[in-house]
C-alpha cells in the first residue's frame, strides 16, 4: 500500500476507533456512576448554526432546534476524532501506527481537551472551560477524563489496527 493511502487509511480507523473507545467508556460510566452522557445534537446543532454565520450562543440549549442535529453532531464528533489521529500520524510518523505507544496517543488525547474547553464550549454558551456551568470542576474533570479515554482509545485502536495489518 502506497504510504499516503496508509496513512488516510490508519487515520480513519485509529481516530474512529479511538472515537468508540471514547463513546463506549461514556456509557460504561453512565451506568456504572450515573455520569450524564455528551449530547452531540448540541454539537450538531452549534454546526449548523456556524455553517450560517452564528458562532457564539450565549445558550446553545436554548438555541433554536434544528432538523438532523443529532446526525450532524455524531458526524462532526467522529471527524474531529478522525481529525485527531490524523494529527497524531503528522506529528509521531506513520512509524507510530505500526509500532504504536501509548505516550504520544495519551500526548494527543488529553491535548485534545483544549478544543472543547477553548472552542466548543465557549462558543456554546459554557465559558473557557466550562466556567459558566454550575459546576465547573466537574464539567472539567468529565472533559478531561474522557478525553483521557480517547488517548487510550487512539492507542488501543492503532494495536488493532496493527494486528490486521499483520
Amino acid at each position: 500500500m502506497a504510504e499516503a493511502s496508509e496513512f488516510v487509511l490508519c487515520a480513519m480507523l485509529i481516530g474512529a476507533g479511538a472515537t468508540a473507545f471514547m463513546d463506549v467508556c461514556a456509557l460504561l460510566r453512565h451506568w456504572l456512576r450515573g455520569t450524564s452522557l455528551p449530547d452531540y445534537g448540541l454539537v450538531g446543532r452549534w454546526c449548523y448554526h456556524v455553517a450560517h454565520g452564528r458562532f457564539h450562543h450565549a445558550s446553545i440549549v436554548a438555541a433554536a432546534r434544528v432538523r438532523g442535529e443529532r446526525v450532524i453532531g455524531w458526524s462532526v464528533h467522529y471527524l474531529v476524532g478522525i481529525a485527531f489521529a490524523f494529527t497524531l500520524l503528522v506529528l509521531w510518523g506513520i512509524e507510530w501506527a505500526r509500532r504504536p505507544t501509548v505516550g504520544p496517543a495519551l500526548i494527543v488525547g488529553v491535548g485534545s481537551v483544549a478544543a472543547p474547553f477553548l472552542v466548543m464550549q465557549p462558543a456554546m454558551g459554557a465559558g473557557i472551560a466550562s466556567r459558566r456551568t454550575p459546576h465547573p470542576a466537574a464539567a472539567r474533570l468529565r472533559s478531561v477524563v474522557a478525553h483521557a479515554f480517547f488517548g487510550v482509545g487512539l492507542y488501543a485502536a492503532a494495536c488493532v489496527v496493527r494486528l490486521m495489518a499483520l
